[in-house]
């Protein structure tokens, strides 16, 4: 059994059925998780598919990246449910850089757009 790299749960029950297109996130949090392991399990196409139009990236480039993603933490959310139509997420996520252990503190915010989540954009502290 594979533990989820965002720490809910094991994988093939937490983010790889959001991953491999089996299901989609049913919440902003939901959605916040799987995007935390597909960036630790360098999925650039789901995190491109879960990006909203209007702020996605042409793409990422993974080779270039030099973080060893560590842990996620869930610290707020406000709406984002599976009514709403908007949603934040404010999460620390911690890694490792040249040795160092680095926190980055972000809030997200995402949309639902057609009964779909999606990331919009984020602040960082």
């Amino acid at each position: 059994m594979q533990i989820c790299p965002c720490g809910s749960s094991n994988y093939a029950n937490c983010c790889e059925p959001f991953h491999n297109a089996s299901q989609l996130a049913p919440t902003a949090e939901t959605l916040m998780r799987s995007r935390y392991s597909a960036y630790v399990l360098q999925n650039a196409d789901y995190l491109l598919e879960t990006w909203h139009k209007t702020t996605r990236p042409k793409q990422l480039d993974f080779p270039q990246e030099t973080v060893s993603w560590q842990k996620l933490e869930i610290l707020h959310t406000k709406k984002g449910g599976a009514k709403d139509e908007k949603g934040r997420v404010e999460f620390n996520a911690f890694y490792v850089e040249k040795g160092e252990t680095h926190l980055m503190h972000e809030v997200s915010r995402f949309k639902k757009v057609a009964g779909r989540w999606f990331y919009v954009d984020g602040v960082l502290d």
